[in-house]
């Protein structure tokens, strides 16, 4: 066991703050790891918070987390101590039903654990995440980030960087395709990126006119304000695949009404209530799919990785210490942020 210093809720109310705990002796397959950067994603703010119902208190958050690897397990084979690793959403799965012989562990039939605010399948004790300075986790379930990119900027792709690639991936985002993607904020400004990386022809839809210029910065071809009704119907019957990247409750009309005929609308935005429901024949005309996404299993993240070294990616971020995670917080939910906060843990080892 290995004293491991945290910032932790203790329930819906309370704000984060400092609390320790141990994590576990090494297993023969682990891998631990002095937590570098951690990503801070909206759904650690829900979780703290309990906005899904399903809170086990206290809880760490974090699963963008990058770090360097400090001990390995005496059956280790992937990974050497020094070596820059990150951990995302998942720490574990059952390995054996159909999703998880197929690579996607994030569709585990039985469940995947996640990396906070989950059951270890071993013992059954919660999971803790990375708002703290080291973490144990299966080789199976760790990543390589390459050497190539700033760390920090790395951190959110472990997250907000594979929810928008494993979409695109799936639905053929690449030359000869357009591609929109709904809303410029922690997941948005990646779906730009990479669509663009991807060589998608990119059209960014906001609600704010002064995201245009930054959203053209960020690789976007073409912004779109969706609450225009001209600039909207510009582009009807014109979409292979839409994103939609927005976590508010909304009508999701207008945008399946842009797809082609044979397109995708992806949800990928988690809402606190669901969005009305759809008109039916909206869909049925065309042909169009509604669709839903989440995160990547771990051999797709490990090629978003790779992917995002081969072009140069990161996230766009805002560094902050452990200590102003509450304030964070509260500009998280007034979108006051370009384009994710990461966490130095050095400000908590301090």
């Amino acid at each position: 066991m290995t004293t491991t210093y945290a910032y932790a809720a203790t329930d819906a109310q309370s704000k984060l703050a400092p609390f320790e705990f141990q994590r576990r002796d090494l297993r023969e397959h682990d891998v631990q790891m002095e937590v570098l950067f951690c990503g801070v994603c909206h759904s650690d703010l829900h979780q703290a918070r309990n906005e899904w119902k399903n809170t086990i208190f206290p809880v760490v958050p974090g699963h963008e987390i990058v770090g360097r690897v400090t001990n390995v397990g005496s059956q280790v084979t992937k990974y050497k101590v020094g070596q820059l690793v990150g951990v995302g959403c998942l720490v574990d799965s059952c390995r054996t039903c159909p999703s998880c012989q197929e690579g996607l562990e994030q569709y585990c039939e039985n469940g995947f654990v996640g990396t906070y605010n989950g059951n270890d399948r071993q013992t059954g004790a919660v999971t803790y995440g990375g708002y703290s300075t080291q973490l144990v986790v299966d080789e199976d379930f760790v990543l390589r980030v390459p050497e190539n990119l700033d760390p920090a900027g790395v951190a959110p792709l472990l997250c907000a960087g594979i929810t928008l690639y494993s979409p695109l991936r799936t639905w053929g985002a690449g030359p000869g395709k357009k591609v929109g993607i709904v809303g410029l904020g922690g997941l948005g400004h990646m779906g730009v990126k990479l669509a663009h990386a991807m060589g998608a022809h990119v059209v960014l839809f906001t609600t704010s006119a002064s995201k245009i210029e930054d959203a053209k910065r960020l690789g976007a071809d073409e912004v779109v304000i969706s609450k225009n009704p001209a600039e909207m119907e510009a582009h009807v019957n014109s979409f292979d695949l839409i994103v939609n990247t927005v976590a508010a409750q909304h009508d999701l009309n207008p945008f399946i009404n842009l797809l082609k005929r044979d397109g995708t609308l992806t949800l990928v935005g988690a809402p606190e209530h669901d969005h009305p429901s759809p008109q039916v024949f909206n869909l049925i005309m065309k042909r169009r799919r509604l669709a839903g996404s989440l995160i990547g299993g771990i051999a797709e993240t490990q090629e978003m990785l790779d992917f995002c070294g081969k072009h140069g990616i990161t996230s766009d971020i805002e560094m902050i210490q452990m200590q102003q995670i509450n304030e964070a917080y509260e500009r998280m939910l007034k979108s006051d942020v370009k384009y994710r906060f990461v966490i130095d843990l050095d400000s908590l080892r301090k």
